[in-house]
């Protein structure tokens, strides 16, 4: 199927619903392009074909996605019978016994589950690169991320194996890998897609899954099969006031945007991430809506200190437990040395810390809440990163200089935290490439539960400066 990039979910489901083309030649096409894909750029942790095909001889429920090929992200989501290392060797060779929620959600959509992507150790950084599985390389350029910790879902993507890949999102990991790849990504409100049957919530509630995507309409379509309650949650997000697909077709209103410039932890935009944003700010001013410069305030130490204190205890936990269930506490041969790290604080983190940190976090959204209400915003907008890609290495989990990490990772995004402290909706849009010809993915934000408002935005912006035609060097034909 010569022209399978240029369709994106709908086109190619529509193609199976008018008999123009089999599931079994969707999937012939997305496995070729997946196994060259990943001699190029190293995307995929595991490719699952007989899972795929006895799903197409059982019988694809008529849905919205019917044939299209799908890859979930080797971190959380689990389809029964595939593997799931979330990155890491220790948990090399573990297989999946049950389907995840949303996964039995995305059967019911009649996607064709293929493939899964890299993942960093845990996603616990903003490349995607282990110790298990190597680096993953960015289409726009080999010697840069992808981005993380959902950057084998953005690489796969982003080259033309998939039209859309299934995300995950603590601290960025949606609109961080879509920013560096060229693509749409949506984090949603929390509490908006199902996390379970496991557990119905992933750090405190910061992570939440969804997808990148080539179109604006792929990603609110797959919103809506997916999206609502599922058993034993504490909390959901509240329900759309109609479809998000309809939403990316509606016009906005004309909307008050703050732009935020410097970010919690004093951040600003380089030259290159700078013009993106100005650039952005005209194109909005041109399609008739306010943007002024404003932003909450925000006490970005205890912002930055509760994030350590949550990701560093979940760590822990997730290590306790794996010694527990092998019979040896984990080490250097099983960890890698950030992710050891985090271990070792968080085996020591008093639990008033934890307290703390949640109350900070409560906090942020209440003051972001109110300074939209008090200066009637609609929305936000930032740079998704402050710079152009990091080239590969400089953000990886085994660093030479622990500090000059440290430093790298909290400037790269660091407005995109923030957004999973307060548990509110957030897009990275691909609105802008450097002067290298790299993405750097401009972020818009709106408050809890305003999806609908952020892929109306995202409608207009994509009909205005349609992204479809850029395709990076590496593209699979």
């Amino acid at each position: 199927m010569d022209d399978y990039g240029d369709y994106d979910a709908l086109g190619l489901a529509d193609l199976v619903r008018r008999k123009e083309v089999t599931p079994q030649d969707l999937l012939d096409a997305a496995l070729a392009r997946a196994e060259t894909a990943q001699s190029q750029l190293n995307c995929f942790s595991a490719l699952f074909p007989e899972i795929a095909r006895k799903q197409i001889e059982d019988g694809l429920p008529e849905g919205a996605f019917k044939g299209v090929p799908f890859a979930t992200k080797d971190l959380g989501v689990e389809i029964q019978g595939a593997p799931l290392t979330g990155g890491s060797r220790a948990f090399r060779g573990e297989v999946a016994a049950r389907d995840s929620v949303v996964t039995q959600r995305y059967r019911a959509a009649g996607f064709t589950l293929f493939g899964q992507t890299t993942s960093p150790e845990y996603g616990l950084t903003t490349s995607t690169e282990s110790a298990l599985y190597g680096q993953t390389r960015n289409p726009w350029n080999p010697q840069h991320t992808s981005g993380g910790s959902s950057g084998g879902a953005s690489a796969a993507v982003a080259s033309g194996v998939l039209p859309m890949a299934q995300a995950s999102d603590g601290g960025g990991s949606i609109r961080i890998p879509a920013a560096c790849t060229g693509l749409f990504g949506m984090k949603p409100s929390r509490g908006r897609i199902p996390m379970g049957p496991g557990k119905t919530e992933n750090w405190n509630g910061l992570s939440t899954v969804h997808a990148v995507s080539r179109s604006v309409r792929d990603n609110a379509a797959l919103m809506d099969v997916t999206h609502g309650p599922e058993p034993g949650a504490r909390y959901g997000a509240p329900p759309p006031d109609r479809s998000f697909l309809e939403e990316v077709s509606r016009p906005p209103e004309t909307l008050r945007i703050a732009l935020w410039t410097t970010a919690p932890n004093g951040t600003t935009p380089d030259p290159q991430a700078h013009k993106g944003l100005y650039d952005t700010v005209g194109l909005l001013q041109e399609l008739g809506h306010q943007v002024e410069e404003a932003a909450p305030k925000l006490d970005g130490d205890a912002l930055g200190k509760g994030m350590l204190m949550i990701v560093s205890a979940h760590s822990a936990a997730m290590a306790d437990t794996r010694g527990h269930e092998i019979g040896r506490e984990l080490g250097p041969d099983d960890l890698e040395p950030v992710t050891l790290r985090f271990v070792e604080l968080g085996r020591t983190v008093p639990m008033a810390e934890l307290v703390r940190a949640d109350h900070a976090f409560i906090e942020a959204a209440l003051a972001y809440h109110h300074w939209m209400d008090e200066g009637r915003y609609d929305a936000v907008l930032m740079p998704t990163l402050s710079r152009e890609p990091e080239p590969l290495g400089r953000l990886s989990l085994d660093p030479e200089d622990f500090d000059a990490y440290g430093e790298a990772v909290s400037s790269f995004a660091p407005w995109c935290p923030v957004f999973n402290q307060m548990g509110a909706p957030a897009m990275s849009v691909p609105m802008h490439w450097s002067a290298n010809g790299l993405p750097i993915g401009m972020m818009f934000g709106a408050r809890y539960g305003q999806e609908g408002l952020l892929y109306r935005l995202a409608g207009q912006l994509e009909q205005a400066r349609p992204w479809w035609h850029n395709r990076p060097g590496i593209w699979m034909q």
